[in-house]
């Protein structure tokens, strides 16, 4: 089983300077807020392949069964926070 604390160490060793923030306590349904710089420039579906490259092969073997994301450059998040 994975916690929300081992997808935030796997999305921010995976994306260098990430923030992660992941919600969920079921072991297996999970919401993330991902904020990269790396972000910039690319599309929200090659934003979200970045993050689940990450997580290697957890999603396909079920043992993350739902991961719903948001991702975000760090400008954009400083501005939602607004």
């Amino acid at each position: 089983m994975i916690n929300k604390d081992d997808i935030k160490k796997l999305i921010e060793e995976g994306l260098s300077g990430a923030e992660a923030i992941i919600k969920g306590d079921d072991g297996s349904h999970f919401e993330g807020i991902v904020i990269c710089r790396d972000f910039e420039a690319k599309s929200m579906l090659v934003q979200h392949r970045m993050v689940f490259d990450t997580l290697g092969d957890r999603m396909q073997t079920g043992v993350i069964h739902a991961l719903s994301l948001r991702t975000y450059t760090p400008e954009v998040w400083a501005e939602q926070q607004k």
